[in-house]
């Protein structure tokens, strides 16, 4: 079900406290998993930001793709978490102890195209991130641990520490959340979001009737 309380072109102001431990979008709208399956409208997100946001690619592949350039991770903070009330209620199917992993994913010129925070068993934390510098595709794809990834929620929303990181003002964010599954068994959750900038590869996020 999609929840909404904004358009996605009327954007709350940024909050400028940090409310949790990690950067989550104050949201104006959302799609749940009905919108995943049947797609969003081209009033709120153009055909190639559809395909960008709602595909089972690796983003940081995607982003290879786009740019050029090879993605970068810049780890901000891993940490062990006993719970996360802020996370996606979906977090509670991974199984504690909770490691915390958050990241920009650069370019390797530096420009900010991505965050994400991802949240693992610490078990299977240390055994599938053994270079945590690296992006999460990379360190799995290099074991060739095959993966399936179950998008939840797409969203659109504000959030200042987001938008300094990625040098952008008055203009929405979006992201999604979702389960990468290894196995028949959830392995991690990943909460993301991207950069406007990625419009100079995708072209405008929405296009008005």
């Amino acid at each position: 079900v999609s929840t909404q309380s904004n358009g996605p072109g009327e954007l709350p102001e940024p909050s400028m406290s940090d409310h949790c431990s990690w950067h989550k979008l104050q949201v104006c709208w959302e799609g749940g998993k009905d919108v995943v399956q049947q797609g969003v409208e081209t009033r709120i997100l153009s055909p190639p930001w559809r395909m960008f946001l709602l595909g089972d690619g690796s983003p940081t592949r995607h982003l290879k793709l786009l740019s050029g350039e090879e993605t970068v991770v810049e780890v901000i903070d891993m940490e062990t978490v006993d719970a996360d009330g802020e996370a996606p209620s979906i977090v509670s199917m991974i199984k504690p102890p909770l490691v915390r992993r958050q990241v920009w994913l650069k370019t390797a010129s530096g420009k900010k195209l991505g965050y994400a925070t991802s949240w693992w068993n610490a078990d299977d934390c240390t055994d599938h991130l053994r270079d945590r510098s690296l992006p999460i595709w990379v360190s799995l794809t290099g074991r060739q641990t095959e993966i399936y990834r179950d998008i939840h929620a797409i969203m659109s929303g504000r959030n200042k520490h987001i938008e300094d990181g990625f040098e952008v003002q008055d203009s929405p964010l979006w992201g999604r959340y979702y389960l990468l599954w290894h196995d028949k068994q959830p392995l991690t959750l990943i909460y993301e979001v991207f950069s406007p900038a990625l419009s100079q590869f995708l072209g405008p996020i929405h296009i008005d009737p």
